[in-house]
Order: C-alpha cells, then sequence, then structure tokens
C-alpha cells in the first residue's frame, strides 16, 4: 500500500461512510505493515470540501441561528455543527500528512492517530443525531475549515492555523456549550451530549498540543522566533486579538501556550 495515493483517495471519497471504511482498512495495515511512499507523486489542491456530494454548502452568515437546547431540533442543529467540524478535522489531520511529505514519520505517525481520534469522535456524534432521528448532512454547513486548509499551504501556516488557532478556539467553546447544557442534564440525550463533549475535549487538548509542537518545529526549521504566530493570525483573521473575553487558560497551558501569549490573546484572564 503506498501512503500518499492511499491518502488521497480517503480524502475524496464520496461519503461519509466509504471515508471512514478506508480510513480503518488503511490505517489497521498502517500501523501493522510497511506502507510505502512516494513523495515525488503529484500532489493535489483540492477544489472542494470532501462533504460537498451529501451536504449543502453556505456561506456562514446564512447558518440558521440555533434553537433552544431543551429541544430535541435544538440538540439536533447542536450535533450536526459538531458532526461538521469532526468530519472536517478528519480531512485536516490527513491532508496534513498528504501534503508535508518532507517532516517525518514521526509526523505521519501523530497526526494519522488524531485522525484515528477524529473518526471516533464523529462517529460518537453521528450516533447521537441518529438516535434523534437525523443524519450528516441533513442541515447546510460552512466550508471555513476547508478554506483554512487551501489558505494555509506550508507547515508553519497549516500548525499556527489549524491547530494552534482554530482548534484552541474549540477548547474555549466547548465549555460554555457544556456550561449551556448542564441545567438542562436530566434530558437523557442532554447527558449523553455532555458527556460526548467532555471526551472531544479532553482529547481536543491533545490534538492542540501536537500542533503547537509542530509549529514550534517547523519555526526553528525556518529560523523565525514563535512570535510569528500572531502575524500569521492576523493576517489570516485579522483582528482576532486581543479579544475582550476569557479563555480556557488551563486547557490552553496543557496545549502549549505560554502565560505570555495568553495575555496577547485575551484582555481577561482566568
Amino acid at each position: 500500500m503506498e501512503l500518499y495515493s492511499t491518502l488521497e483517495t480517503i480524502l475524496t471519497a464520496p461519503s461519509s461512510a466509504e471515508k471512514i471504511k478506508l480510513f480503518k482498512s488503511f490505517y489497521a495495515i498502517y500501523l501493522y505493515e510497511n506502507v510505502t511512499r512516494d513523495a515525488s507523486s503529484t500532489i493535489e489542491v483540492f477544489s472542494n470540501p470532501s462533504y460537498h456530494n451529501f451536504c449543502t454548502v453556505i456561506d456562514p452568515k446564512e447558518i440558521v441561528k440555533r434553537q433552544k437546547l431543551g429541544g430535541t431540533r435544538g440538540q439536533i442543529q447542536l450535533l450536526h455543527s459538531i458532526a461538521h467540524i469532526e468530519y472536517s478535522a478528519i480531512d485536516l489531520a490527513l491532508d496534513a500528512v498528504y501534503r508535508f511529505r518532507d517532516v517525518g514519520d514521526e509526523f505521519n505517525d501523530e497526526w494519522l492517530k488524531v485522525a484515528d481520534d477524529e473518526v471516533r469522535h464523529f462517529l460518537m456524534i453521528e450516533g447521537l443525531l441518529q438516535e434523534l432521528g437525523s443524519f450528516y448532512g441533513e442541515y447546510p454547513v460552512h466550508n471555513g475549515l476547508f478554506e483554512a486548509s487551501v489558505n494555509t499551504m506550508n507547515l508553519l501556516e497549516r500548525m499556527a492555523v489549524i491547530p494552534r488557532y482554530l482548534e484552541a478556539n474549540g477548547l474555549d467553546a466547548t465549555p460554555l456549550i457544556v456550561s449551556k447544557l448542564e441545567p438542562l442534564k436530566t434530558n437523557p440525550m442532554v447527558g449523553k451530549i455532555i458527556q460526548a463533549l467532555q471526551v472531544i475535549l479532553d482529547e481536543e487538548i491533545d490534538h492542540v498540543h501536537r500542533g503547537d509542537r509542530w509549529f514550534k518545529v517547523a519555526c526553528e526549521r525556518d529560523k523565525i522566533h514563535p512570535d510569528v504566530y500572531f502575524d500569521i493570525i492576523e493576517h489570516h483573521y485579522p483582528s482576532s486579538f486581543p479579544r475582550k473575553v476569557g479563555v480556557n487558560c488551563e486547557a490552553r497551558v496543557s496545549a502549549g501556550f505560554s502565560v505570555d501569549e495568553l495575555k496577547r490573546i485575551s484582555l481577561v484572564l482566568c
């Protein structure tokens, strides 16, 4: 099995079921058998996200406002948005291995492990959607994460933007969602959603930490000070910092952020 052609096939799979089936088969072989590598093969720049065949993609401004979380429809909308993030995260992890071919086997091992985690997260959330009579693709989605991948075609920017900015934002957002769900946790489905979100939060700290590590490796390789992070984020997401709201300091420190960075990210600390 050749690594990069197999990843391209997985990345362009026409359905979520096909993608996950292909990934599981590939990953089992990757872990226990020799996989060849042809780093000279063409690296595609994908023009569409892999979900464009079964999801309606719309502008983020057109996303319908979520209904109250106490009702089934609001729970489905929440779960659908999480499923979309997790499905996109599968592709982001795979794309990093597919695209950055000169970083080494350790990089490949780490991001394929992340992809495996994201598959598990997606299946967990998809299962809850199915319990509520829904499915991934029922609601329109935006392609912000896909656009972020297209706009970051070198290792330094990819690690800064995807794990260290966008995924790190999730470390801040997830506890806020849980806090809104807590008063409703006597509802059995709400209790399941809270448990799933806690699993995702705990493991996403590790994912952001991996991104932090490889961002710093890229800085060393390019002989650039890690403070370039703020320039990169300002370029892609102007006026992101400093924020007037607090961040999840404990999670971000565990994921590799320094106290000085947190002071630059948010005006309000823990």
